[in-house]
């Protein structure tokens, strides 16, 4: 075989391989990928009204008037069905307001449309269960005696139990000090919380900083464990706190008003 046939077959190999590639690109550019974009939510003040319904109504014990906010935050994600292609990805990748997350993360009950809607459904009613008791037992009140109803209708999933559990304390008593917890600021947060007042870690906390801060908040509750996530894109403005359980978040709540040193990440 001479040496000019050899190059004309080696030529010929990377131009079939090149075209092969190309041809996967192509396919791979199209194809649907298993995510989910993701980008800033919503956020809501669990003090106040959201369409003309109040959050939280506390009977059975007596009221307090509360000023400042405290801010729910979530983040919004493409359908489960939705089809997202590498180019999504790819815009996500460089967006500071988008992620890409696998869908399974976003969407872990899996299943159809109406499925994922029932069962982010369930989690938030347990979770709001679980934010009423702790609260509750918290303030030393029954439940027998006390009751809340939480009204919260186009939000799911459990990441708004530890500000339910805030808001419900903050009705009733405040922080101990005569005061509210908030101290009149904006605060927002967020993290699972059990009825025993342990908080739970969530997702997406780089985006639901930024609609935090989108939405004025100056302070940002975060469950201690994701503290490197909360302080990788920190808005600026925006002041971390990082907590583990209910009475720690208190105690931090009440060092902010008080001027004193708060926990850091």
């Amino acid at each position: 075989m001479s040496f000019r046939s050899a190059l004309s077959r080696r030529a010929t190999a990377l131009t079939l391989c090149g075209s092969v590639l190309a041809a996967l690109l192509a396919v791979a550019a199209f194809a649907p990928l298993p995510v989910s974009i993701v980008e800033p939510g919503l956020t809501a003040d669990v003090l106040g009204a959201r369409d003309g319904t109040q959050v939280i109504t506390v009977t059975g014990t007596p009221l307090r008037e509360t000023s400042g906010q405290l801010r729910m935050v979530t983040i919004a994600a493409t359908q489960p069905n939705a089809s997202v292609h590498l180019s999504d990805v790819w815009h996500a990748w460089f967006a500071k307001d988008q992620a890409a997350m696998p869908r399974d993360s976003v969407y872990p009950s899996g299943g159809s449309v109406k499925d994922i809607e029932k069962a982010n459904q369930k989690e938030m009613t347990q979770s709001q269960d679980a934010a009423t008791t702790a609260a509750l037992h918290h303030l030393g009140l029954a439940p027998s005696k006390v009751t809340v109803d939480l009204q919260l209708a186009d939000v799911g999933g459990p990441s708004a139990g530890l500000l339910f559990t805030l808001g419900i304390i903050d009705k009733v008593s405040g922080n101990g000090h005569g005061g509210d917890l908030t101290g009149g600021r904006t605060i927002a947060g967020t993290g699972t919380i059990d009825d025993k007042g342990k908080v739970g870690a969530v997702g997406g906390v780089p985006l639901k900083e930024q609609a935090a801060r989108r939405d004025g908040a100056t302070v940002f509750i975060v469950p201690r464990g994701e503290c490197t996530d909360a302080k990788a894109q920190l808005p600026h403005g925006l002041k971390l706190i990082p907590v583990d359980t209910l009475d720690g978040t208190l105690a931090a709540l009440a060092a902010l008003d008080a001027g004193k040193a708060t926990p850091a990440c």
